[in-house]
């Protein structure tokens, strides 16, 4: 059975809507950074941690708790890069 041969060109010249998905992308990306803010504000003990580190009773959970509020922003920025990278790695694919 033969296959036809397929090709995909991403453009956003034709596309319609792209300026609200784009708005909806940018909406999205903010709600996220701004819940990572909080989170990383808000983390327990990081308050005292931030002041005097010897108050906390366990650095450890508070590294854990500073690294995980930071990983989403990191994977934010990171993103389209990676989408990139990944879109141009597959299309080198024979």
């Amino acid at each position: 059975m033969l296959y036809a041969n397929v090709t995909l060109t991403p453009s956003t010249t034709g596309a319609s809507g792209r300026a609200a998905l784009q708005q909806i992308a940018n909406g999205i990306a903010s709600w996220a950074l701004i819940g990572a803010l909080v989170a990383l504000c808000s983390a327990r003990r990081c308050g005292p941690w931030a002041v005097t580190p010897r108050t906390c009773t366990n650095p450890h959970k508070v590294v854990v708790l500073v690294l995980t509020s930071l990983a989403p922003p990191y994977f934010i920025g990171a993103a389209p890069s990676l989408i990139n990278f990944f879109f141009n790695t597959g299309l080198s694919v024979h």
